[in-house]
């Protein structure tokens, strides 16, 4: 198994910044994936994860800004963060439940703990 984060990056307050993770060893479909984002001195916060069929869960600090997709061809994932602030700043990482194809409510518990994960790409937001 193995996650690969690229296109993190800085920007300004109200910018956008595309992420992709890609997929090797397992079918991307099969699983609960998403991201998950630490900034320093702070927890874990999940972002977004999608289930197999597709489904998608946002933080309440996100939503409306970020789009979770999973391209099942090329087996990755790509979060689109539009309108960033600077509380957005944050090492974000791509991440996938060891088990299960469903997320369910405990999304967010489930990717900040899972066990594999990818290095993390930094994301900057300057006001």
């Amino acid at each position: 198994v193995q996650l690969v984060e690229s296109g993190g990056g800085s920007v300004h307050s109200g910018g956008s910044v595309t992420l992709s993770c890609a997929a090797s060893g397992f079918f991307a479909t099969g699983y609960c994936m998403g991201w998950f984002r630490q900034a320093p001195g702070k927890e874990r916060e999940g972002v977004a994860s999608i289930d197999d069929e597709g489904n998608t869960r946002y933080a309440d600090s996100v939503k409306g800004r970020f789009r979770l997709s999973r391209d099942n061809v090329k087996n990755t994932l790509t979060l689109q963060m539009n309108s960033l602030k600077p509380e957005d700043t944050a090492m974000y990482f791509c991440a996938k439940d060891r088990w299960g194809s469903k997320c369910g409510g405990q999304w967010a518990a489930k990717l900040v703990t899972a066990g594999e994960r990818g290095q993390g790409t930094q994301v900057t937001v300057s006001s």
